[in-house]
């Protein structure tokens, strides 16, 4: 959870949502992610990484190859849609 939340203060049915620099969307919390073909994607880990980089092998989740990406000349990081669970 994000700095000074607890399960308490954040609420059912909301996601906490950190941004890596030169990473993927850490998500926790009850949450759908949407993909960019509008595919909704499931989970039930506590914590979910999405891609941002757009080279994942494993889209919308992270496989760690924005490591391998020249920062300079890689593709520009994009930032999914996601939904709350319901």
């Amino acid at each position: 959870m994000g700095r000074g939340m607890s399960a308490s203060t954040r609420g059912p049915g909301r996601a906490d949502v950190v941004v890596c620099p030169d990473g993927p969307l850490l998500i926790r919390g009850d949450h759908v992610v949407q993909a960019a073909d509008g595919s909704l994607h499931e989970t039930t880990r506590p914590v979910s990484a999405v891609c941002r980089c757009g080279t994942s092998s494993i889209a919308p989740w992270c496989d760690g190859s924005h490591r391998l990406l020249d920062r300079a000349t890689g593709p520009a990081p994009t930032t999914p849609t996601s939904k709350e669970a319901p």
